[in-house]
Parts: C-alpha cells; sequence; structure tokens
C-alpha cells in the first residue's frame, strides 16, 4: 500500500510539473505600432494580472524594458530589420546597443529586465523582402553575440533568428519529405544553425494556420481550427488532423535535413485575427485559441515529436495596433487577445491559473465624445472626405467582412469621422470635414460595431522620448563609423 501511495505521488508531481512547465512556456507578443498605445505600466499589470511570464518585443523601447524591471516577466528583445545593415557593419555599434539596451536593464541592482533572448531581425527573409535584409542578418547575429559575450551575459542571454514558413519549400509530392530551404537561402540558414546550435539557442518559426487558410487551396477553415470534423492531411507516411501540427512537422523535417534533428524550437508568433476579414472573428479566433491551448496542454506533441512540444510559444498578440502595415491585409491590426485598451475581446484559459483572461483596470480614456456625420448637410461629397479621413486613421473594421463592413450609409461615414477624429486627440478642428462632421455624446456604436474612444496617453511624449533617445544611438552610430 505504502509503495503504491508513493508511485502516486511520484506520478503526479510528474504531472503537476509538466503543466507548469507548459504553462510557464506560453508567452505573448508585445507591440507598440498603436496611435495610442496603453502606457506601459498598464500593460506590464494587464500581464500580471493574467498570469503571463513571458514577453516577446518588437524593439528595445527604453519606456517598456523599465516598466518590466523588476517584474520577473521573462522577456525577448527584438532588434527591427533596419537596424540589421548597421549591426552587420560595425562591432561598436552593437556593443553600444547591448549596453544601451540590455546590460542596463539586467546590472540595475535589485529591479532588473529579465532578458533572456535576443531576437536579430523579425523574419528577415520573407519573400516579399527579396534580399532587403538577409545579406545582413548572420553578421548581425554574430556580432551581437560577440557584444553579449564582451558583457559577460552570453551565458544568460541567447541570440536568436525569427524565421517563418515561407523559409521553406515543399516538394512537388507534399505527402512525402521533400522540405528544404529556399534554395537562395539554404547557404544562409545553414550557417544560422550552426550558429544556433553552437550557442545552445533554439529556432524561432512563425506558425500562422490562419494566413496558410488564406494562401493554401488544400486546407479548411475545420483543420485550421482544430475540428475534429477536420478531413486529415498526409504529410511524410504520418496523418495530421490540424494545421499547426502538419506546419511545426514541416520545420521539424527541415531542421532534420539540414542535420538538426534535435534542436529546440520556439513558435515566435502565432494568432487568430477577430477582425478585417473573411474568418477573421472573434468566434472563430475564441475556438482556434482553445484548440491551441488544449493542444500545448495535452502535452502530446506531434506526430514526429511526441510529448515533446514547443519548447515556448508566444501568442501573436496581446493587444490590437492601428498602425501594423495593411500589406498583408486588412486583419493586420487585429491580431489582439484584447482590443487597444486591455479589454478581452473572447474567453480563453491560456493555462496560467485562471479561468478567462482579465481585462486591464484604471484605463484612462478621452472624453465621452464621438465625431459622426452632419444630417443636416448636403452629404453628396461625404464619400470624399470619409476615404480621406481613412487615408489617416484606422477604418479597417469598414472593410468587407469587417465588423462594421455592414453599417448602412451614411453611418459608415460617420465611422470614418470618427476614427480620425479620435486619432487626432479629439480636437475640434479633426471633426470640421468641409462642416460635414459633428460632434455628439451620444454613443454612435450599434450591433457589433463599435465606434472607440481612444486612450488618454502621453503618447506624444512617450514616443517623444523614445525617439530623441533613437536619435542619440543613430548619431553614435555615424559618429562610430566615421
Amino acid at each position: 500500500m505504502g509503495s503504491s501511495i508513493s508511485h502516486f505521488i511520484i506520478t503526479l508531481a510528474i504531472i503537476l510539473s509538466t503543466i507548469t512547465c507548459v504553462s510557464e512556456a506560453i508567452g505573448v507578443n508585445w507591440g507598440t505600432m498603436a496611435s495610442h498605445p496603453l502606457p506601459p505600466h498598464n500593460v506590464v499589470k494587464l500581464l500580471k494580472s493574467n498570469n503571463i511570464n513571458k514577453v516577446k518585443l518588437p524593439d528595445a523601447n527604453p519606456d517598456v524594458l523599465q516598466a518590466l524591471s523588476g517584474s520577473n516577466i521573462a522577456v525577448t528583445l527584438g532588434v527591427p530589420n533596419t537596424m540589421l545593415k548597421t549591426f552587420n557593419s560595425s562591432k561598436k555599434a552593437a556593443d553600444t546597443w547591448v549596453h544601451d539596451n540590455v546590460t542596463r536593464y539586467v546590472s540595475n541592482g535589485g529591479n532588473v529586465a529579465k532578458i533572456e533572448y535576443v531576437a536579430v531581425g523579425d523574419e528577415p527573409f520573407l519573400k516579399s523582402y527579396g534580399e532587403q535584409f538577409q545579406p545582413f542578418v548572420f553578421g548581425a547575429a554574430m556580432n551581437i553575440q560577440a557584444a553579449l559575450k564582451r558583457a559577460n551575459l552570453d551565458s544568460k542571454v541567447k541570440v536568436v533568428v525569427p524565421c517563418s514558413l515561407d523559409n521553406f519549400e515543399s516538394g512537388s509530392n507534399l505527402s512525402s519529405s521533400e522540405v528544404h530551404f529556399r534554395p537562395e537561402l539554404n547557404k544562409t540558414m545553414i550557417e544560422l544553425l550552426k550558429f544556433l546550435d553552437k550557442n545552445g539557442s533554439p529556432f524561432f518559426v512563425t506558425i500562422s494556420p490562419f494566413l496558410t487558410l488564406l494562401q493554401a487551396k488544400n486546407t479548411s477553415l475545420d483543420f485550421s481550427l482544430f475540428k475534429e470534423t477536420a478531413k486529415p492531411h498526409n504529410f511524410n507516411r504520418k496523418s495530421y488532423k490540424n494545421s499547426f501540427d502538419l506546419s511545426y512537422d514541416t520545420v521539424v523535417t527541415a531542421l532534420s535535413i539540414a542535420g538538426f534533428p534535435s534542436m529546440e524550437i520556439v513558435v515566435a508568433k502565432i494568432g487568430w485575427p477577430t477582425d478585417g476579414a473573411a474568418n477573421a472573428s472573434s468566434n472563430l479566433a475564441e475556438t482556434f485559441m482553445k484548440g491551441l491551448m488544449n493542444l500545448l496542454h495535452s502535452n502530446l506533441g506531434t506526430p514526429l515529436r511526441p510529448r515533446h512540444p514547443p519548447q515556448e510559444t508566444y501568442i501573436f498578440s496581446l493587444l490590437d495596433e492601428d498602425q501594423r502595415s495593411l500589406a498583408a491585409g486588412n486583419f493586420e491590426r487585429h491580431w489582439g487577445l484584447f482590443t487597444f485598451d486591455g479589454q478581452a475581446k473572447y474567453h480563453v484559459d491560456l493555462g496560467q491559473g485562471t479561468k478567462g483572461l482579465v481585462d486591464a483596470q484604471n484605463v484612462e480614456y478621452l472624453s465621452s465624445k464621438w465625431c459622426v456625420v452632419n444630417n443636416n448637410k448636403d452629404l453628396s461629397n461625404a464619400t470624399v472626405s470619409a476615404l480621406d479621413a481613412c487615408s489617416n486613421a484606422d477604418c479597417t473594421a469598414l472593410s468587407p467582412d469587417g465588423s462594421c463592413f455592414n453599417i448602412s450609409w451614411p453611418n459608415n461615414i460617420s465611422y470614418a469621422f470618427n476614427s480620425y477624429y479620435q486619432e487626432h486627440d479629439q480636437r475640434a478642428e479633426s471633426c470640421d470635414f468641409g462642416g460635414l462632421g459633428l460632434i455628439t455624446t451620444v454613443d454612435p456604436s450599434m450591433d457589433n460595431c463599435r465606434f472607440p474612444i481612444e486612450i488618454r496617453t502621453s503618447h506624444a511624449e512617450l514616443f517623444g522620448v523614445y525617439n530623441f533617445q533613437w536619435m542619440i544611438f543613430v548619431i553614435a552610430i555615424l559618429l562610430v563609423i566615421v
């Protein structure tokens, strides 16, 4: 009896430690490409209230890093693609960046930032970039690694390079194991993998079942959403029930063929948008996220790596960002688990000890005012004014299949006017539109179409400080190069 109880306790401890391990391995991408970003201290409170212990940042924003200091939240710190050429050519520039953005925050007495990775570039090998960044990635990674070593931080902070699925190509027979790097990337990727392996760094890769659904003709919505009714796909003599497992094992196969069968994989970005395109909705995003969480917490792994889930997984993203590029589609501004102001869009248990997402608290908004069209005016040219407004504000919810696409004219004109008005801090002149605009205190939101009020934030001051520090950094680099 005693041995049975002991065996039960040991088994239970192993199960609980596995659950804890997987839970701690789930983080979020925190981007700040917003006209009115939620203040960093509010975001850190949001992370803590949802027991999110890992964040991935696109760049080294000093206000964000300062807010994270002392929080015990693990940080992956990004180096933007636009800085790769500089770091490839200048070791001193790499040293300066590491000193200002890593050493300063990990050697700050008791109030330190827990920086675990420096992510050199953000999917710099995308086909759409051509060779804009590719020649500089490996050299930049080498110089950042050397700078960390000179700062005695290389044992604490690992250098990684986030990649994407379009770095790979499949053979004509998709059910075979014909997966390899794109020919023009092969040499660079082999060098990169050797570098990662030498330094004990994992392979960071974006997996996006939503984008795969948009781009692949043979993928169904059910297959993307982890539905049991989905038709299985065959790959590498294995049967796959969902898009995530198939994409993940595509990466596993490519790494194995390249000679790195055991390299750890981190899912750098994965998510589902909630607006701006067909199949982009809160309901489908909730279904996807619940399916993903169930898969990760089951610890089942994938057919090629059973019982070996990703080392870490970063949800894309924490918040909506109304300044993100729309090159890929209008959905790009709607990836957040939370709206721009930190309000949960749907219910999902991230496995962090909470039953659902917890909203941001104490958010300060601008006044309860909206800008709408004045129906007493001649609206024959209102559409032209609305188009002009949308060229300088976020109107992606009005796009086909968007949450505000079905509102009637002239309500859609009002939406455009209000987006511009809010983005420009509710200044009276920003609701003029040649006399067609009217400021109201009655909320014009309807059905699923929300007319937002922006956050009251010192965003101008925040990014003014950031841009000033960035300017000083650029000047320092130029002096070094000269």
